[in-house]
């Protein structure tokens, strides 16, 4: 099947190894599964990373994707979690008997947590290990189609730019960068960070909070896509559902502006779709004119979703997102 009648793109959130969930907003997006690789007549999907982790079916989650893209059926970016694979399967050049995302100490004992079930499911060093990390380093890190944008996290010129005459075809990961993206204050690895895992804000002295997974957070998720925050309350990516430390609240935040420096709100009129920020229908909905995400927590029992998109420059306010189940 091609796709010279291709009349939009599906752009579809964080799948974390849940491929039951994946099948079926295909299905009820009218895509069919064919000569192996879900398709559709009209319409191309584009994954905005994070395949892996998490879920029950991690091998079919990669799969499903690796052939719509492929296959031409399907576009995709890389996440945080698809890099951290690479990084986890690669051995580091200066560290003897280590790897780029270290097995080492308490670090590592916290990187084998978050990836186990995908090493589990694919074996780790064997030749279905080998092929997806193989083929998760042909992944770009963003995706700029004139008309729409895609990345996993943040789109970020300055980072962007830092980046772009060092990757390798199709802005993808080389081996050189790798390391480099790897290490800690390096530049490359700033830059990264910002685009597969957003920018944070410090938090004022003395206030912290408890994340999902129980880590005591200092620092905060900026929201970069919304260019009417003025103080740290309506810049902080905070669940309401996290627990802030020592009786305190996030509306202390309120009194915190943020400086005209500090604020790299996404301004520009070309429509950009990006996952990661665990949204919720019940207390995080994340859209503005020219952003939005589609990331709505499949990996921690929310739906999978995906925004049909049409061609339009802007995005209306009243347009649900597909969502499974």
């Amino acid at each position: 099947m091609n796709n010279e009648k291709q009349i939009g793109y599906d752009i579809i959130g964080d799948v974390h190894g849940y491929a039951d969930k994946l099948e079926g907003l295909l299905r009820k997006m009218d895509y069919e599964l064919i000569d192996g690789a879900w398709q559709h007549a009209e319409r191309k999907a584009i994954f905005v990373g994070d395949l892996i982790d998490r879920g029950p079916r991690q091998l079919d989650s990669v799969m499903i994707a690796k052939r719509m893209v492929e296959g031409g059926h399907a576009y995709i970016v890389m996440g945080n979690h698809e890099f951290n694979a690479i990084a986890y399967a690669t051995p580091h050049p200066n560290k003897r008997h280590d790897f780029l995302r270290t097995h080492r100490g308490k670090t590592g004992g916290k990187n084998r947590k978050q990836h186990k079930k995908f090493l589990r499911a694919v074996g780790k060093n064997s030749d279905r290990h080998k092929e997806f990390i193989a083929w998760f380093k042909t992944i770009p890190l963003w995706l700029d189609l004139g008309e729409l944008r895609i990345i996993h996290a943040c789109w970020n010129l300055k980072a962007i730019e830092g980046l772009k005459s060092k990757l390798g075809p199709n802005n993808t990961v080389t081996d050189e960068l790798m390391v480099t993206m790897s290490t800690k204050d390096h530049q490359d690895y700033l830059d990264l960070e910002i685009l597969i895992k957003g920018p944070e804000i410090e938090m004022p002295e003395g206030l912290s909070y408890e994340d999902k997974d129980g880590i005591e957070r200092r620092k905060a998720r900026y929201a970069w896509w919304n260019d009417k925050a003025k103080n740290m309350e309506e810049a902080a990516v905070i669940s309401p559902d996290f627990k802030f430390k020592k009786n305190r609240s996030k509306s202390e935040l309120s009194e915190y502006t943020i400086g005209e420096g500090d604020r790299r709100p996404y301004t520009d009129a070309v429509p950009l779709f990006f996952g990661h920020y665990w949204c919720s229908d019940k207390s995080l909905k994340i859209r503005s004119d020219y952003a939005i995400c589609v990331d709505y927590s499949a990996g921690k029992g929310g739906p999978l979703k995906a925004y049909r998109w049409n061609g339009e420059s802007k995005f209306d306010p009243t347009v649900d997102l597909v969502s499974f189940p």
